[in-house]
């Protein structure tokens, strides 16, 4: 198993910066499913009147996908990778998307809360720590504030690790090879199957402080392979009032 972590990952992020959006882009359902995730969040009103934070943010597909979910809103994306960061900062974007270069780890020093949703897409199996990052994130939301977490989480049974394990050998391995990035390709392979199932991972959201905890499938060939798991804070008494 070959596993990057801290400078090392983000090194390799920024080597694959260039070629990322192109091998994104034949992935079948990557951007529709991100889109599916972050409406998943829920946020009335287009998100009017919400600060959101769009945490991982890469070359900015997941924030593209939260902006569509919630076009009212003020997004902050923030990334880990200067390179990615670059990328998703040249695009076009309304005025109320601002990007943010920072580790996860670093977030309640780079960013000021609170925020009423957030939205983690392919990052927490990339994290030393997952818990901690969880812990900062919970303090940052605002009472009934939301997460939503799109990730490669398996569903936990023999046959998911075996589709997931082909397609890497078949497919995402080779590209990311042609690509240049085959180190970082083999970190995804790995960082898939060390990581923890989707029941497993709901159950760090819960142990966290996370309420009405769920696990929601995505379609295609990703269906017990990539999951969208939400939660939220609880509200104080007062707030039920």
């Amino acid at each position: 198993m070959t596993l990057l972590r801290d400078n090392a990952l983000f090194a390799a992020f920024d080597e694959a910066a260039s070629s990322y959006d192109r091998l994104t882009a034949v992935n079948p359902g990557y951007h529709g499913h991100l889109r599916r995730s972050a409406r998943r969040l829920g946020l009335p009103d287009g998100g009017r009147g919400m600060r959101l934070l769009d945490l991982g943010c890469g070359t900015g597909a997941s924030t593209a996908a939260l902006l569509a979910a919630a076009p009212r809103a003020e997004i902050i994306a923030v990334d880990a990778s200067a390179g990615m960061l670059e990328r998703a900062a040249a695009k076009p974007w309304p005025p109320g998307v601002r990007f943010v270069h920072a580790p996860a780890e670093e977030l309640t020093a780079a960013v000021e809360g609170p925020f009423h949703a957030v939205f983690a897409a392919y990052l927490f199996r990339n994290l030393t720590d997952p818990d901690a990052v969880l812990t900062d994130v919970h303090k940052m939301l605002v009472p009934a504030g939301r997460l939503a977490v799109h990730e490669y989480t398996l569903r936990g049974r023999p046959v998911d690790r075996a589709v997931w394990s082909a397609v890497c050998s078949a497919i995402i391995e080779p590209a990311g090879r042609l690509a240049g990035d085959r180190e970082l390709y083999r970190h995804l392979r790995s960082s898939v199957l060390e990581f923890d199932t989707a029941p497993a991972f709901a159950a760090r959201l819960t142990a966290t402080g996370f309420e009405s905890v769920r696990v929601l499938p995505l379609s295609g060939w990703q269906t017990n392979i990539v999951h969208t798991v939400v939660g939220r804070v609880p509200c104080s008494p007062a707030d039920r009032r």
